[in-house]
């Protein structure tokens, strides 16, 4: 870790506004540290980066700098710059890797790459399951699970790692001293305490809907490889597809229903060149660690002896439907429907459907 008084630099070249993470690399490549670029003066700084060097002698950064001085001086808080020997290196192979890194817990864990997660906040209770099942037995199997902290299926690829034990990582849109979305502050807390919460961003900043795309090329940068659980045609998830392609990284999905529209943009990624995951073998193997072709993952229940289990089949159904085609009426399928729900078997829907849960 870097000292007080030179991390002092390195926050005052980052929480000056107007001077993004591109301005910055170029001053770093020009001067190197961050003590040299303010050493080297205002007229220096313009021959690298133009007028907005103005920014670096004018904007007073003095308190902000301290604040996050004593954050990071308190236990299992840490700021990595790009000099520090524990920054990751896969971040170093992208195009910009983020100049500091804000981390809550333990951030070994950043120089392990594992395997992001991601897919719609709006998930099917079938791909809530799925995603958790999936991060189980990866995690189980060693590897590192990634996401964005996001409601839905990111959440519930952190859940299932740490129900398995294993290591899990949330970068997050906002500044590491918040949580967003509030729902998820119990699940943060429990990352922090067996993972590790990692922003790009300074302390303080709120959810701004633009930052939350940006992050997703940590979140692939850091991986080896992307699986999409569950995503719409145009959903953020796809973005973070993209960017592990353009990084290198392996890419990911899970098919779905065909008249499932959580399930389109999966179908897209597989149509342009995506690995089909059916297995978590199927990730271990292409990712050429822990393959076991003992150990499947539980994707989707076999047919069941419940013959209305077996109706449901493994699209969402209304209870019209089920009607018509068990041949038995609403009020003796009812019952029958409340019990499998209590079970944890199916999963009520709004328009009065249901939905079998993996």
């Amino acid at each position: 870790m870097i000292n007080s008084e030179g991390l002092a630099g390195w926050l005052r070249l980052t929480l000056i506004p107007g001077i993004g993470g591109e301005s910055q690399r170029k001053l770093l490549a020009a001067f190197g540290l961050p003590e040299a670029v303010f050493a080297a003066g205002r007229l220096a700084a313009r021959s690298v980066i133009g007028d907005r060097a103005d920014l670096l002698f004018d904007f007073d950064a003095s308190e902000a700098v301290d604040r996050s001085i004593e954050w990071a001086s308190q236990p299992g808080q840490h700021i990595l710059s790009l000099a520090d020997e524990a920054y990751p290196k896969a971040l170093l192979e992208i195009a910009d890797p983020p100049t500091l890194l804000y981390v809550r817990g333990n951030p070994s864990l950043l120089r392990q790459r594992g395997l992001a997660m991601v897919g719609s906040r709006n998930a099917t209770p079938s791909g809530i399951q799925t995603a958790e099942n999936f991060a189980r037995a990866l995690a189980g199997k060693g590897l590192c699970i990634i996401s964005g902290l996001a409601l839905g299926i990111d959440a519930a690829a952190h859940r299932g790692a740490l129900s398995a034990g294993g290591d899990t990582i949330a970068v997050i849109g906002t500044g590491a001293d918040r949580i967003y979305p509030a729902r998820n502050k119990e699940l943060a807390l429990a990352i922090v305490e067996h993972g590790a919460v990692v922003s790009e961003f300074p302390l303080g900043t709120p959810a701004i809907a633009a930052n939350f795309p940006r992050r997703n090329r940590i979140i692939s940068g850091l991986s080896r490889g992307v699986l999409v659980v569950e995503a719409a045609p145009e959903s953020g998830s796809l973005i973070t597809a993209r960017l592990a392609g353009e990084q290198g990284r392996e890419v990911f999905a899970i098919p779905g229903s065909i008249h499932s529209p959580v399930a389109r943009g999966c179908h897209k990624l597989i149509k342009q060149g995506a690995k089909l995951v059916e297995t978590a073998n199927d990730v271990l193997e292409e990712l050429g660690n822990f393959a076991d072709p003992e150990t499947p993952v539980e994707t989707a229940t076999s047919v069941d002896e419940n013959p209305l289990l077996a109706a449901l089949g493994h699209d969402p159904r209304s209870l019209d439907d089920l009607v018509e085609t068990t041949g038995q009426s609403a009020d003796q399928l009812l019952p029958e429907l409340l019990m499998l729900e209590l079970s944890g078997q199916i999963a009520p829907l709004p328009g009065n459907r249901y939905q079998r849960l993996a």
